[in-house]
């Protein structure tokens, strides 16, 4: 299934940890910086969370791409970083498996401040998606 079926911007799902990653995207707002209308944030306690299917089944819906951003190794849940990188590497192998590109997955730290990075995060994913050619396609 394509990325985006419309044919529009692929949509980049964002997996922001409550603690630090969904602070600093607020705090994007809160210093009146803009990013794409096509990022959609989901306020997460911990990725880790998620299995590696969760993700498999975003793309066959329609994300584009997905940016996991964590507290990294700051995170108030012991193991819980290990765990997230872990899976995210297993994805990654599922993906590859599949024919996806595994670009379209990042794991990624931002903290409570860091509206520079999350900026730059959004912004890397947005122009690697749009130079992705069929970005979505899912091997058969």
């Amino acid at each position: 299934m394509p990325a985006n079926p419309s044919g529009g911007t692929p949509k980049i799902l964002i997996l922001a940890t409550s603690e630090c990653a969904y602070p600093g995207a607020d705090n994007v707002g809160q210093i009146h910086q803009e990013y794409p209308a096509n990022t959609y944030i989901l306020k997460v306690p911990a990725p880790a969370m998620f299995p590696e299917s969760f993700y498999l089944r975003s793309f066959e819906k329609g994300i584009g791409g997905i940016l996991v951003m964590s507290c990294g190794h700051e995170c108030p849940y012991p193991g819980a970083y290990q765990t997230l990188s872990a899976r995210i590497a297993r994805t990654h192998k599922r993906m590859a498996e599949q024919g996806l590109d595994t670009q379209r997955l990042r794991l990624c730290a931002v903290c409570t401040v860091c509206s520079k990075a999350f900026l730059k995060e959004v912004q890397q994913m947005n122009e690697m998606l749009a130079n992705l050619p069929l970005a979505g396609a899912v091997a058969g």
